[in-house]
Parts: structure tokens; C-alpha cells; sequence
């Protein structure tokens, strides 16, 4: 992976993981750095999906592929900040 393929994941990352965080419902207990990262997995975890069922390339913008990350995103921080609110009961 280049330094450029590199930034553009961590950019893209944290659009995405900032699109989920607001998706989800309710305060999350996370951080902003958290959130980037839940965002750069869930980009890399939906563009494989993406890919898998054939849509990764399309004409223009590749909305499905975005939809993916950041429905995927979304997922993450709720289970994410769900576990840590369970430690800090605990």
C-alpha cells in the first residue's frame, strides 16, 4: 500500500466511522480516536464485502459501498461503546 492509499484510508476512516457514530442512538463512551479506527475497519471490512458481491467498481460514486461502510460503522461503535459502558458498570 502506498502513502498515499494510506492517507486516503485514514480520511476515509474517519468520514465513515463519523457517519456511523451518528447513526447510532443515544451518547457513545468512546473516544474520537476510537471512532476513527471502528471507521477504518468498517471502510476496509465493507470495500471487501463490496467487492465480494460485485459491486466495489461502479460508474461515479459507489454508494452501496459506502452504504456497507458506514451501516458497517455503525454496527462497530454500538458494539463497541455498548462493551465499554458493560465495564464501567462493572
Amino acid at each position: 500500500m502506498t502513502q498515499h492509499g494510506i492517507i486516503s484510508a485514514i480520511v476515509i476512516g474517519a468520514i465513515v466511522g463519523i457517519l456511523g457514530r451518528l447513526l447510532v442512538r443515544g451518547r457513545q463512551r468512546i473516544s474520537w480516536l476510537v471512532t476513527i479506527l471502528v471507521g477504518i475497519v468498517a471502510a476496509l471490512v465493507g470495500t471487501w464485502l463490496a467487492t465480494l458481491i460485485g459491486v466495489r467498481d461502479t460508474g461515479g460514486v459507489d454508494w452501496i459501498e459506502l452504504a456497507l461502510q458506514v451501516g458497517l460503522a455503525a454496527v462497530f461503535v454500538a458494539a463497541v461503546s455498548g462493551r465499554r459502558r458493560r465495564r464501567s458498570i462493572l
